[in-house]
């Protein structure tokens, strides 16, 4: 039985007004200023009213920092695909560098997104906690793929944890200008957690 064609529609059209909104936000923010953004220019540039925009996003931090659902699905699904044979921190390793592509393609968005952060320093516990519901997927993925209970089994986690955050400090140190990929950067310090985080000499 074939699925709903309506609802492929309402998801496809919900994913776009959720990055109209986002990237709304992003431009404003660095046109009028942070402090200036509010939750109704931004539902204005996006064209829609602010009651959806509260569907999405409960503030503008959050539509500023928060990840792409969709897009954080697509990660999952790819280390998903990966051989079970592989070892879990390589299947994960594999699926970022191979998402690296999607979000190199976003570079205008990550370096808008970056520069924020920097200008505004107490946004960065926020733009890290906003990691914390892909690292519970992650975990969830590499339960299912080992076998192990994520809820008592401490080890999905252990490999979530780590793998998200060399991905969140591989996005931290992105320059996309720069003469590194950001699929070149993740694989760099996956060699480091694989290596058992040796000691290196100063950069």
């Amino acid at each position: 039985m074939r699925g709903d064609p309506s609802a492929g529609l309402r998801e496809r059209k919900k994913t776009q007004s959720r990055q109209a909104l986002q990237n709304a936000a992003l431009r404003l923010a660095m046109e009028v200023g942070y402090e200036r953004l509010t939750v109704e220019a931004i539902a204005e540039a996006a064209e829609v009213s602010t009651r959806t925009f509260f569907n999405y996003f409960s503030s503008k931090d959050e539509a500023l920092l928060a990840p792409n659902p969709d897009a954080r699905q697509r990660m999952i699904d790819a280390i998903a695909d990966r051989p079970l044979a592989e070892p879990p921190v390589a299947a994960v390793r594999a699926a970022f560098i191979e998402f690296a592509d999607e979000l190199q393609e976003r570079r205008d968005l990550w370096q808008a997104r970056m520069r924020l952060v920097e200008e505004h320093p107490h946004l960065l516990p926020r733009m890290i906690s906003s990691f914390a519901t892909t690292e519970h997927a992650v975990a969830v993925s590499i339960a299912e793929r080992t076998g192990r209970d994520v809820a008592t089994d401490p080890y999905p986690a252990l490999v979530a944890a780590a793998s998200t955050a060399a991905l969140r400090l591989a996005l931290l140190h992105w320059d996309p200008d720069g003469p590194r990929t950001l699929a070149e950067l993740i694989d760099e310090l996956f060699a480091s957690l694989a290596a058992g985080l040796p000691v290196a000499g100063p950069a």
